[in-house]
C-alpha cells in the first residue's frame, strides 16, 4: 500500500469514525456532557404519546402530544453545580452532590440562563410534556419513572429519613434518567394550568395561562407515592423557595 492510499484509508476511517459518534449521540439513552459544569444530558428520542389520566381534573383530559428529541438531564441539578454557575448555595440539606434545593422558579430560570452564558451551551428548563415523555418512556410506564418498586427508584416519606440524597443512588428508568421520582421537585418551563384543555401538542413549554405560577414534577422526599405518580403535576408560586424544590435541565437545540 503506497503512502496515498494509506492516506486515503486514514481519511476514510476517520470519517467513517465520526458519522459512527454522530450516530451514538443520537441512540436514546447516550450521554453528553457539558464540559464546564459537567452537567450530564441524556438523548431523549422523538415520538408520540398520550399525556395525563383522566383520573383527576389536574391531569385530564389524556392528549397525544408528539415530541421532538431533546437531551435531558441525566440527574437533578446539584448543589455544587449550582454553585459553580450562581456563586452561592442556600440549599437546606446540605452536601455537594445532593440536588439543589430551596430554589425558587425565578432561581432555577436564572440558573439555566447564566449557565447558558457562561458556556455557550443554551440550557432551559424542561416542558411539562418532555419531563412526562422522558419520565414514561415515551408514554410505556404509568407508575414511576422506572420499572420495580417505589423504594428502588426515588426518595420519598417512607424510605428519605426526611431529607434529599445524593443524586443517582437509585434505579434509573431505561434511558439512564435518574430520579425523576422523588427527591425534590422539579421546576418546569410551563405556566401554571389547572387542566389540558388547551395545551400544546408540539411537546414545548405552555407559556399562557397563569405565568406568576409555574408547574413543577416527580415529588419530593416528603411525598407519598401517588404523589411521584409520572402524569402527577404541582402548581407553585414562581417566587417559593420551598425545600422540596429543585431543577433539571434539558440542553435547547438549535
Amino acid at each position: 500500500m503506497n503512502k496515498y492510499q494509506v492516506l486515503f484509508a486514514l481519511m476514510f476511517g476517520l470519517q467513517v469514525m465520526a458519522i459512527n459518534a454522530q450516530a451514538a449521540d443520537k441512540q436514546a439513552g447516550s450521554v453528553w456532557k457539558e464540559p464546564k459544569t459537567g452537567i450530564e444530558f441524556v438523548w431523549v428520542p422523538s415520538g408520540c404519546f398520550d399525556m395525563g389520566v383522566n383520573a383527576t381534573d389536574m391531569e385530564k383530559p389524556v392528549h397525544t402530544v408528539c415530541v421532538k428529541g431533546f437531551w435531558m438531564g441525566r440527574y437533578e441539578v446539584t448543589q455544587k453545580q449550582y454553585q459553580q454557575v450562581i456563586g452561592s448555595n442556600t440549599s437546606v440539606f446540605k452536601g455537594p452532590n445532593k440536588p439543589v434545593d430551596s430554589v425558587s422558579w425565578h432561581d432555577a430560570s436564572a440558573f439555566a440562563d447564566k449557565m447558558s452564558k457562561d458556556t455557550g451551551t443554551k440550557v432551559s428548563l424542561p416542558s411539562e410534556a418532555q419531563w412526562e415523555y422522558a419520565c414514561s418512556i415515551g408514554g410505556k410506564l404509568k407508575d414511576y419513572c422506572g420499572v420495580g418498586a417505589v423504594e428502588k427508584l426515588g426518595w420519598y416519606l417512607d424510605n428519605s429519613g426526611m431529607t434529599t440524597h445524593q443524586v443517582g443512588e437509585l434505579g434509573a428508568n431505561v434511558w439512564g434518567l435518574y430520579d425523576m421520582s422523588g427527591n425534590v421537585w422539579e421546576w418546569m418551563q410551563d405556566c401554571g394550568n389547572f387542566n389540558y384543555k388547551g395545551a400544546p401538542a408540539d411537546g414545548s413549554a405552555w407559556e399562557t395561562g397563569n405565568c406568576s405560577l409555574r408547574m413543577a414534577r416527580g415529588g419530593a422526599w416528603n411525598n407519598t407515592p401517588d404523589t411521584l405518580h409520572v402524569s402527577h403535576r404541582r402548581v407553585d408560586d414562581t417566587g417559593g423557595r420551598d425545600f422540596i424544590n429543585g431543577i433539571r435541565l434539558v440542553r435547547v437545540l438549535p
